[in-house]
């Protein structure tokens, strides 16, 4: 069955960089619009990026810049590179896939879930 599971969050200083990890099972990641999202407490989810089957890649304007999203197609995984963290990424981030023809940063385009791991930018 389809699988994701986070991997590579946890405490940074403002300013600082974290890497997240996406391990996939099931399914072959090159052939789903994969997507990274987040939520903090109180707040909704949100879509922060993501990469179509082909690499064309979108992010969310508070993240552009400092985040990058990418695929390790051999290993069969997503990944979040996550620069210049600031105090407001701080949430539970979340990898998704969707077998769309078609990627979008909306909740409702992806059909699998991981289970988050947590972020956190304080000083």
């Amino acid at each position: 069955q389809v699988q994701l599971v986070e991997s590579g969050g946890g405490l940074v200083q403002p300013g600082g960089s974290l890497r997240l990890s996406c391990a996939a099972s099931g399914y072959t990641v090159s052939t789903y619009c994969m997507g990274w999202f987040r939520q903090a407490p109180g707040k909704e989810r949100e879509g922060v990026a993501y990469i179509t089957t082909l690499g064309t890649t979108r992010y969310a304007d508070s993240v552009k810049g400092r985040f990058t999203i990418s695929r390790s197609n051999a290993k069969n995984t997503l990944h979040l590179q996550m620069n210049s963290l600031k105090p407001e990424d701080t949430a539970m981030y979340y990898c998704a896939a969707g077998s769309q023809s078609y990627c979008a940063l909306g909740i409702g385009s992806y059909n699998y879930w991981g289970q988050g791991t947590q972020v956190t930018v304080s000083s």
